[in-house]
């Protein structure tokens, strides 16, 4: 004699744990919601107060500054990034066009084989600018530490910052808030290859250095302080040396 087998239809969950899993959704909906409002809303805040401190080329040569800012942002051997090379082609050209007679230039030198400002500064020696003009910041690792050694490090009041679009809001932002007078000058150029990359990790970087300002309390420099009334070859190194010759450069002219 055959049994008839039947499935038995799942038992459905208790009205209550149904609605503890509904009220969780929506509470982390609210929650990513939120967050978003929030990360949005210190972008903008820090694009709309840096970006009215950014100016032409042309009205910066009129400006007087303590001196030219340029953050690092690549080197490939002895060859800066393209994104660089416009930013101290830029600087280059406002340093000679402008009443601003110093440059800084700030990056990464950490290690021996990647030495961001050493190149930076040969570059710009390449296209005319004396050696005694230009100070190397070995230990510019992000933008907020570029500006805050600018300021606590070479004694920086006054600064025109050059760097690309978008980011000069947060460069300019930074600066104000670490109690410099800063303008900005875009550098020239704009076809850089994963721009639309750059522009979502700009965001978080934005939202990092409002709440990195807001809170993280300035301490005094405890470093070497380098005046900028001296020579700028005070910051050469024996690894600039070796840039130089590489480079074809004098180190000290």
């Amino acid at each position: 004699m055959k049994k008839n087998f039947t499935m038995a239809a799942p038992k459905a969950l208790p009205k209550k744990r149904c609605g503890i899993f509904k009220k969780a959704a929506r509470f982390l909906l609210l929650f990513v919601i939120l967050i978003l409002i929030a990360v949005l809303g210190l972008n903008a805040c820090v694009v709309y107060s840096g970006g009215k401190s950014i100016v032409t080329k042309k009205a910066a040569e009129g400006l007087t500054a303590d001196c030219i800012l340029v953050p690092g942002c690549g080197v490939h051997g002895y060859t800066p990034s393209l994104m660089l090379q416009d930013r101290l082609d830029t600087a280059v050209s406002l340093y000679k066009a402008g009443k601003v007679k110093k440059i800084i230039v700030s990056g990464d030198h950490r290690e021996d084989d990647y030495n961001e400002v050493g190149v930076m500064k040969a570059y710009a020696m390449k296209q005319g600018v004396p050696g005694s003009a230009g100070f190397m910041d070995h230990e510019g690792y992000c933008t907020y530490d570029s500006l805050y050694l600018a300021k606590n490090k070479f004694g920086c009041q006054s600064v025109i910052i050059v760097t690309q679009p978008y980011h000069l809001y947060r460069a300019l932002y930074t600066a104000s808030a670490l109690g410099l007078t800063a303008s900005g000058v875009a550098a020239s150029g704009n076809n850089y290859k994963g721009q639309l990359f750059r522009d979502l990790r700009e965001i978080a970087a934005r939202n990092k250095d409002f709440l990195t300002t807001a809170f993280l309390r300035e301490k005094p420099y405890s470093g070497t302080t380098v005046s900028l009334q001296q020579s700028g070859n005070v910051t050469n190194d024996a690894a600039f040396t070796r840039i130089c010759k590489a480079m074809q450069v004098q180190p000290n002219e």
